[in-house]
């Protein structure tokens, strides 16, 4: 479903009326555990937008369920829109071509991608031996760069004296943030979707975890648009330094001393 760039944990909220998704969600809905590709745009220099190669895979966690007498190729014309609740889960990467299905929809082998396995791998080609440098270590990469992510990391909890009575990056912006809420309680409900920070030596999920708090869907307009540059990075301290830049540049904004617009 090539609809919106969404980041794990975020939940979105939408209708449906297109006859083709209307097939696709009744299709997948069947499943034990209906779940989909999610993809969102990328905008060029050029003004022309496309598909993103990195998406979430999302789970169905509401929909108004069509009746099994419903045919398989719906054909309302619109009239009857579907409530749809999406929840994201695992990163991937399209691993390969896109076909369009018989049904209309699109289909692609894709890989799963997980933070750890990333981490570990940033650490491990960054230290593999090399004829090409003198010290016997490969120039590919920088073993330093995940253990300089994790204490970047550190930075999103940690007391600030920057910010209003030592407060921390995570907490000033929440506090700024239920002040210009759309209405009251969205932010505790952002919140508790997403559940709690991860802890500090995960420094790929703590990024993507701000980067769906500070771009929630529907948006505040209260931070730039980060969630798209967090999934295609390849590195974790590039990931926890996009969500460090945003963060900051949101709290900014919002306590008026740089606004974004």
């Amino acid at each position: 479903m090539i609809l919106d760039t969404m980041l794990p944990r975020q939940i979105l909220q939408i209708q449906i009326q297109h006859p083709t998704l209307k097939s696709l969600m009744k299709h997948r809905y069947r499943q034990e555990i209906p779940t989909l590709g999610m993809l969102g745009m990328a905008k060029l220099s050029t003004g022309q937008t496309l598909p993103l190669k990195t998406g979430v895979e999302v789970e169905i966690i509401q929909m108004d369920k069509p009746t099994d007498s419903l045919p398989s190729d719906i054909s309302d014309n619109g009239e009857e829109p579907w409530d749809i609740s999406l929840r994201a889960g695992r990163r991937f990467i399209i691993d390969g071509d896109i076909d369009k299905t018989e049904e209309g929809w699109t289909e692609a082998q894709v890989k799963f991608l997980d933070s750890t396995t990333e981490e570990e791998e940033e650490v491990s080609q960054a230290s593999k031996p090399s004829m090409e440098d003198s010290s016997g270590m490969s120039t590919v990469g920088d073993r330093m760069s995940v253990a300089r992510a994790i204490s970047k990391a550190k930075q999103f909890t940690q007391p600030n004296g920057n910010m209003k009575n030592n407060a921390s990056l995570i907490e000033r912006w929440v506090e700024l943030a239920k002040e210009n809420e759309r209405h009251p309680g969205q932010i505790d409900v952002l919140l508790k979707q997403l559940g709690d920070i991860p802890p500090e030596h995960e420094p790929t999920e703590r990024a993507l975890w701000v980067g769906a708090l500070i771009n929630p869907l529907p948006s505040m307009g209260v931070a730039t648009e980060i969630r798209p540059q967090l999934l295609v990075s390849k590195k974790a301290e590039q990931r926890v330094q996009i969500a460090l830049e945003g963060l900051l540049k949101s709290i900014k904004h919002m306590d008026g001393s740089a606004r974004l617009w």
